[in-house]
Formats: C-alpha cells, sequence, structure tokens
C-alpha cells in the first residue's frame, strides 16, 4: 500500500498569529472526516482527537515573522514543508488542498477542493485548525480584549475595533492591512 499523505493549512487570511499546517496518513478510514470549515467545533474536535488517535499526524508552522519576511505564500510552503518533514513515515506522495505545494522530496499533487474530498487532506485540515484555534485561544489569555479565543485572529469587527483601542502586539501580521496602517501611524 502507497505511503499517501493529505497536508492543508489554515491562517493564511487573519490579522494575527502563526500560519498553522498539518500533514496527515490516514492507515484506515475515519467516518464523518470533511473540510474543516464544514463542521462545528465541537465535531472539529471529536474528529481531531480520533484522528491523533489513529494517523500518522505531524503539523508545521511559520510564525508572523517568517510571514512577514517570505510573505503569507512561502510562509505557507514552509508550514507545509516542516509538517511533511516532520511525519514518522515519509509519504511516497503527498495531495496538497489548491493549486499550490511545496517543494518536497517525494511527488506533490494539488486537489482543489481536495479538503472536502480527499479523506487525508479532510484529516489534515480538521488537525490544523484545532491546532491552531487552540493556539490563538491561549494566546487570547495573554492578550485580552481582540476576541482570539472566537475569532482566531482574523479581521472581524471585534478584532479591528480591539485594534484602533488597544493597538498591534507582537503577534499582529504588520504587513497586512490594517494592521500596516495602524504601524504607520505610530
Amino acid at each position: 500500500m502507497k505511503l499517501v499523505a493529505g497536508v492543508d493549512e489554515v491562517g493564511r487570511g487573519p490579522l494575527a498569529g502563526p500560519v498553522v499546517a498539518a500533514a496527515v496518513i490516514l492507515p484506515r478510514p475515519i467516518p464523518g472526516l470533511a473540510d474543516s470549515k464544514q463542521l462545528s467545533a465541537k465535531e472539529r474536535e471529536r474528529l481531531a482527537r480520533l484522528v491523533r488517535e489513529d494517523a500518522i499526524v505531524a503539523l508545521g508552522a511559520a510564525s508572523v515573522g517568517e510571514i512577514e519576511r517570505l510573505n503569507i505564500l512561502g510562509a505557507t510552503m514552509l508550514a507545509m514543508r516542516r509538517a511533511v518533514n516532520r511525519l514518522a513515515l515519509p509519504p511516497e506522495e503527498v495531495l496538497v488542498d489548491g493549486n499550490r505545494g511545496p517543494a518536497l522530496a517525494c511527488p506533490v499533487r494539488c486537489v482543489v477542493g481536495g479538503d472536502a474530498s480527499v479523506p487525508e487532506i479532510s484529516a489534515a485540515s480538521i488537525v490544523a485548525k484545532v491546532a491552531r484555534d487552540r493556539l490563538m485561544a491561549r494566546l487570547a489569555r495573554r492578550y485580552e480584549g481582540y476576541g482570539w479565543e472566537r475569532n482566531a485572529g482574523y479581521g472581524t469587527a471585534e478584532h479591528r475595533a480591539a485594534l484602533e483601542r488597544l493597538g498591534l502586539t507582537p503577534h499582529h501580521r504588520r504587513a497586512f492591512a490594517p494592521c500596516a496602517q495602524l504601524a504607520l501611524a505610530v
């Protein structure tokens, strides 16, 4: 049987926090896998636990500094490479959600909409989303007022209002508007 890893990322669009990628090799099917965005938080948590118990899973991330140095696409590819390279077993093929994949030692195939159609990518989507959401909730306890426990760093009205009121943190992406506008005003 060919070892195939699914890879997906979360966190390309937020104003704060890292981009996180997961790589998952499924030894057997897990019922209920779907695009993480289509699942409730409770269902994502349940499925992430099942995937972690039953599959080969690795995470990779790119920091805010790496996002600013490399740009979001470069940082996303870095996070994906890190996730794949951390797998306990090297995959023979990697399936990546979207139309661009990282340069790896094995073949990479991009699947647009793969998070909804390829179980390995769905599993990676779920694991990455749960991991990043947990990280942002932990950061929310240190940087109160931005609502990261609810918005995961995305540019919601609550988060934008907090930026105006509280300013930037070290976890904000200064190259992303409206963070860039605030950074210029300081």
